[in-house]
């Protein structure tokens, strides 16, 4: 891939992936919220400014996956709850670390729905103005479904310090919780582990795509 097309595939991706990570986050902290934990507030983190919710390696992550056009996978900046000031603690923990992905896979279906409902923009041949709004616009809808989808389900990983880590947390009783909890120094180093293996890439890459051929065929 030449510089021409890097800037042309950042152009198409970057403001469907801005918003997934935005909205990702937010969901987070809403739930937060409404169950009772103000330190997503208080941390200035219920913002529609993405550069809030940016993680550095999660967003290298998303960007080699970008420049390689392979399913995205990465994560932003985890936004801070305290479960103790949760109503139920070990319950609402799990809405909480589910809110996120949840957010991914309701953006995937809108933007599919868009999509399928968006004109060809083999249609507007013969207008170039048309053909020059319409052609980004229903690419953007398809890397909004492609990152969402891959966002999502690469989340929902039961490795700190993605979701699914904090889900697992949630439905584990407080004994192996605990334990469990203890291997979240290493995630990091985990997630690198699989990822340069790639193991992740094995599991996690068909479930995305199988999933975005359902979103996109519906």
């Amino acid at each position: 891939m030449n510089v021409n097309e890097i800037v042309q595939t950042l152009a198409i991706y970057l403001p469907p992936l801005l918003l997934a990570l935005t909205l990702h986050e937010l969901a987070h902290g809403y739930v937060a919220l409404q169950l009772g934990d103000q330190t997503a507030r208080w941390a200035g983190r219920l913002t529609l400014n993405p550069i809030r919710h940016l993680d550095p390696i999660g967003t290298m992550f998303i960007l080699f996956g970008m420049i390689t056009r392979a399913p995205i996978i990465g994560w932003a900046k985890p936004v801070p709850v305290n479960p103790h000031n949760l109503q139920r603690p070990h319950v609402d923990m799990i809405w909480v670390a589910l809110a996120g992905p949840a957010m991914n896979f309701l953006l995937a279906a809108v933007s599919a729905l868009a999509l399928r409902w968006f004109p060809d923009p083999r249609w507007l041949a013969d207008s170039p103005v048309g053909l020059w709004i319409a052609d980004p616009l229903s690419r953007m809808l398809f890397a909004s479904v492609m990152m969402n989808v891959s966002l999502g389900i690469f989340n929902l990983l039961p490795i700190p310090p993605l979701d699914g880590a904090r889900v697992l947390n949630g439905v584990l009783p407080r004994r192996q919780a605990i334990t469990f909890s203890q291997i979240e120094p290493y995630g990091f180093i985990i997630l690198l582990l699989l990822f340069w293996s790639g193991a992740i890439q094995q599991v996690l890459y068909p479930l995305i795509l199988g999933t975005i051929r359902f979103l996109l065929n519906i």
